[in-house]
């Protein structure tokens, strides 16, 4: 008995624990617009989990993330729900056309966005500009 509790703790111990880049803010009515209010850089991930692009986007994203910690510590990440918000106030007023959009804002005014791009650089361009405007 003993042998085997203490080959379950080491499972434990040796298991990777979850990055900071792997954990999600999921949208709710007010979050976004919350963080926006109060001037914080936001960057918004329109997601859906049926999306092959949206999945794409967040390998590169949780890659970079992962390389760069300062991304987490400068900005808020929101992932917004596609098929609970896409056609809600928040994807509206942003006009959001599609899932698989991720949009970088300083508090209200936007900074850029992607549609349905998945490269790396592009990526790392668009995190690398908030980075910046929370810099200033």
């Amino acid at each position: 008995m003993q042998r085997r509790l203490f080959l379950a703790l080491s499972a434990c111990l040796l298991a990777p624990l979850p990055s900071v880049a792997n954990e999600r803010t999921y949208y709710e009515p007010g979050l976004a617009e919350a963080a926006m209010a109060e001037g914080k850089v936001v960057f918004l991930d329109f997601f859906a989990p049926w999306c092959s692009t949206c999945r794409a986007q967040e390998r590169v994203l949780t890659e970079l993330r992962e390389a760069n910690p300062t991304y987490d510590e400068a900005i808020t990440f929101i992932t917004v729900d596609w098929d609970t918000y896409g056609d809600g106030e928040l994807s509206r007023s942003l006009e959001v056309p599609r899932r698989s959009t991720l949009v970088a804002l300083d508090g209200e005014a936007e900074l850029g966005r992607i549609v349905a791009g998945t490269g790396q650089e592009e990526i790392a361009a668009l995190l690398d500009l908030a980075l910046a405007a929370a810099a200033d």
